[in-house]
């Protein structure tokens, strides 16, 4: 092979960023699951989970979006390109992932199948993904049947306990991208036998167009046509224009109509086809006249294999814009020469990071965090409304979910926390995935933290839309400090040169989203804060975004320290513009001075005596208003408490001496406002080189939250920081208040609590995301007091260590859950071994939503590859202390 060019893929980055070539174009936006959304659910009860179920996915359009396995489509969606499989026993073709719905799970919605993403460049000019396929019929009932009969504190039913890949009786079937250029792209699969026996095979390529013609009127009724031309199929859409698809070998070429199948869904036993589920009644159920020769809108071309034990079967197929057929690279060299750029552009990445365990950890995070990007659309308006086409949606509706959302109108590729149990974002998990999308795409990185502060997802009001689920809730405010971390890793990248551009655009938004929370949030107008669950599902007492009746405002000490560090952050970016244009000196003030209320609101809410820190127990709890004026502090110890932590920053004496205004106001307001200056630790005592400490946390709170923090029969586990203090284990809360008798009991795995559902808990398990604020609120306080500030770790242990020391520790044991161990397995695993590694996999990783207090186990969404892709920053970190 010809000399690797090392740089390839850093180059198209860079012309993806610029605006010159636009090899964002295709990607892997495909979701794995478009059935059970929101956006499909067109019921008067709004169950979006049985509005469209799995079952009814093959006969069914969808309106809205697309489905399908290891696929791939242009940014509109308007083509989508995947696989399906047929072992000859499943009494369906295998087109679309299976899971289960949070009713059905005993811990909620979860895939059950087996897959891995093995890697991705983020220009998608290489991408690579491992399905693995039983040889024996897919136990769809037996997974559902067995998951209804077990309670919560059973475990999940996996697909690996049926024994359906007993004996290695499954194939590895690999499915591989790799673009000729933006809009030509070669598809290779793979498949192996891994079983002991010859077994049969059906490989069903699939490409068809995202039905646009069955809703609307005019322009969208236009109807798009794959066609048989010779040795090639043409695909002519109206507004994506004309593509040729070629392939290898002699495949039945299976065609059909992308449009519900009216004999089953409808009432007309009439109707004629071919439907969408044309491919599956032609093969499985032997249906001659379910698909049409010549031409359709969904095709599938059949390769029927027999494999021998170890054997493997490869198809070819290239989809190239314009009117004249590519040829299929049938010896690779594409392929070979973009796996080649791949390694080059990760060699460069992990500089530093010499373990090859580690280097596969970060790259298949990586290859995870790009295969997330979908292709997100959702116009409310237009669903609550219906469509011309359609019948009317049910009067239910008007005034259901996200009914006062009618102003968004989403049509863009978006960071998902993962592609199947999340087929919409989330604000806050978007913000997170923003930090590792910077290591390795810093335009894409920024170009969705400006996208969810457009005016066609921010409400009028200022609010970010939480979820699809429901618009309308809070989410942890932590958009303005993604927004600053992602600008200093971006400026890193281009040498110091920060774009000011887009941290001026960001700002001007989250300006008006801070004024929305002051003006909704702070019911009282004291400078205490609620928000409801603030994405923490059942770490409290009860739902805090709807008390029981009896119980007044939840006054909430992370909701309040949310807002604190959120004034800081958009302090920080204010003194950043204002070193390159002085009028936003006044605004870092004005953000200065709310931060310093929020402080004193927290120590003593309205001058009433009381606040959210606990002199007893050392430790911030929420307090709630009763009718009969008692305020009763509900003393769980749990992350709510820690997140004091994170409002923390530092400024240094250069900042101060450029920004002379700032100074004088600073000065002004801390001389002239002694009982705010009390409460800015050592304001009069700079840090190391003179620095200033802004922090919730005086040095005395600091410590006490991280005795608890640092003890290992409270918050450290063997892999981090648990959302709740083991204390709960020997010593539940307890609140019996109004007849009725609440508890928060540790629960280091699965949630048994039905709060928010099944896989929904903050009691107990390691978030990787909150892990990561302590470890950088540690190295922020570690800035202003130096190495000569030790405290000991883990506590009790006689042992002390820097906070710069600590963070490293903490970094340690977050890594260490998919680093193999003594014995050779991964933590997150939970002692379950892979099942069969095998050439294909390499020992293929999963990137859990949640983990284990103790062992460390992988729970929740087994592909959250979004905000547990962090785990690349911390071995980055590692890396430049190693």
């Amino acid at each position: 092979m010809d000399e690797v060019d090392r740089w390839a893929e850093r180059r198209r980055i860079a012309e993806q960023g610029r605006g010159e070539r636009p090899w964002w174009l295709w990607g892997p936006y495909l979701s794995e699951r478009q059935w059970g959304t929101v956006r499909e659910d067109y019921s008067a009860d709004g169950n979006a989970w049985r509005s469209v179920s799995h079952e009814a996915a093959r006969s069914r359009a969808y309106r809205w979006g697309e489905d399908g396995i290891a696929g791939l489509s242009d940014d509109h969606g308007l083509m989508c390109l995947s696989l399906a499989l047929w072992n000859g026993q499943d009494r369906i073709l295998k087109e679309r992932l299976f899971g289960l719905t949070n009713e059905e799970g005993n811990h909620g919605e979860d895939v059950k199948e087996i897959y891995h993403y093995l890697d991705a460049v983020p220009s998608h000019a290489y991408l690579k993904v491992l399905y693995r396929y039983p040889q024996t019929p897919f136990p769809y009932a037996e997974i559902v049947e067995e998951s209804w009969r077990r309670g919560r504190r059973e475990p999940e039913y996996e697909i690996e306990d049926t024994g359906a890949f007993a004996e290695s009786r499954f194939f590895d079937v690999v499915v591989e991208y790799a673009k000729e250029d933006v809009d030509d792209i070669h598809m290779v699969v793979t498949a192996l036998n891994r079983g002991p026996e010859a077994a049969d095979l059906h490989l069903v390529p699939q490409i068809w167009f995202r039905n646009t013609w069955s809703w609307r009127d005019g322009e969208d009724a236009s109807r798009p046509v794959l066609r048989r031309e010779h040795d090639h199929v043409a695909c002519e859409h109206p507004r994506l224009g004309s593509y040729r698809l070629t392939f290898a070998g002699d495949p039945a070429l299976l065609f059909c109509e992308n449009e519900t199948n009216r004999r089953l869904h409808g009432g007309d036993p009439d109707a004629a086809g071919p439907f969408k589920d044309g491919i599956n009644a032609h093969l499985v159920e032997g249906a001659r006249d379910a698909v049409a020769e010549d031409s359709g809108t969904k095709l599938g071309l059949h390769y029927a294999v027999r494999l021998r034990p170890g054997e493997t079967a490869t198809v070819r197929l290239r989809l190239a814009c314009g009117r004249r057929p590519q040829p299929v690279d049938m010896d690779d060299a594409l392929l070979r020469r973009r796996i080649a750029e791949a390694d080059a552009f990760y060699d460069l990445l992990q500089d530093g990071l010499a373990d090859e365990d580690r280097r596969r950890i970060f790259r298949q995070a990586a290859a995870g965090l790009i295969w997330s990007k979908q292709l997100y659309r959702y116009d409310v308006r237009l669903w609550l409304k219906g469509d011309p086409r359609m019948p009317a949606p049910p009067r239910e509706r008007e005034g259901g979910r996200n009914a006062v959302w009618g102003h968004f109108a989403a049509a863009d590729v978006l960071s998902m926390p993962d592609k199947w149990e999340y087929p919409w974002f989330a604000a806050w998990d978007l913000a997170f995935h923003c930090l590792p999308l910077a290591v390795l795409d810093p335009d894409f990185a920024k170009a969705q933290l400006l996208l969810l502060t457009r005016e066609w997802y921010m409400h009028p009001n200022g609010q970010l839309p939480a979820y699809e689920w429901e618009f309308g809730d809070t989410n942890p405010p932590v958009h303005a400090w993604a927004t600053f971390r992602v600008f200093e890793i971006d400026r890193a990248r281009r040498g110091g040169r920060g774009d000011l551009a887009f941290l001026e655009g960001v700002f001007h938004k989250l300006l008006i989203n801070f004024t929305w929370w002051v003006n909704r949030k702070d019911a009282t107008g004291r400078n205490v804060f609620q928000g409801g669950f603030l994405g923490l599902d059942n770490v409290g007492v009860f739902d805090r975004s709807r008390p029981p009746p009896g119980f007044g405002i939840v006054h909430q000490a992370d909701g309040t320290a949310w807002m604190a560090m959120y004034a800081l952050n958009m302090m920080r970016i204010a003194l950043e513009l204002a070193l390159h244009n002085d009028v936003y000196e006044s605004t870092a003030s004005k953000f200065f001075e709310h931060f310093l209320l929020i402080a004193e609101a927290m120590t003593d809410m309205g001058g009433e005596g009381f606040g959210l820190w606990d002199e007893e127990d050392e430790f911030y709890y929420d307090e709630v208003d009763m009718a009969d004026g008692r305020m009763i502090p509900l003393r769980v110890r749990s992350m709510v408490g820690l997140v004091p932590l994170f409002a923390v920053e530092v400024i240094d004496p250069g900042v101060m001496a450029r920004l002379p205004d700032f100074a004088r106001r600073l000065r002004w307001v801390l001389e002239n406002r002694p009982h705010l200056a009390r409460l800015v630790s050592r304001w009069n005592e700079g840090g190391v080189g003179d620095r200033k400490l802004l922090s919730l946390l005086r040095g005395h709170r600091m410590k006490a939250l991280l005795r608890r923090v640092l003890d290992e029969s409270e918050f450290l586990s063997p892999f981090g920081v648990r959302s709740l203090s083991k204390a709960h284990q020997e010593h539940p809360f307890a609140l019996n208040e109004l007849g009725a008798s609440f508890t928060v009991a540790y629960d280091p795995a699965d949630s048994t609590s039905n709060m928010f559902g099944g896989n929904s808990n903050w009691r107990g398990p390691v978030w990787m995301p909150m892990n990561y604020l302590i470890i950088e609120a540690l190295r922020r306080f570690h800035a202003y007091y130096g190495d000569e500030f030790v405290i000991e770790y883990p506590t009790g242990s006689g042992t002390l260590l820097t906070l710069n020391a600590i963070a490293d520790a903490l970094e340690d044991r977050l890594i260490a859950l998919f680093t193999r161990d003594a014995a050779g397995g991964r933590p997150y695993r939970g002692g379950r071994p892979p099942i069969d590694a095998g050439a294909g996999g390499d020992d293929p990783l999963l990137f859990h939503e949640f983990f284990d207090g103790e062992t460390g186990r992988g729970l929740g969404a087994s592909h959250q590859t979004g905000w547990t892709a962090l785990v690349m920053n911390l071995l980055l970190s590692q890396a430049g202390r190693s």
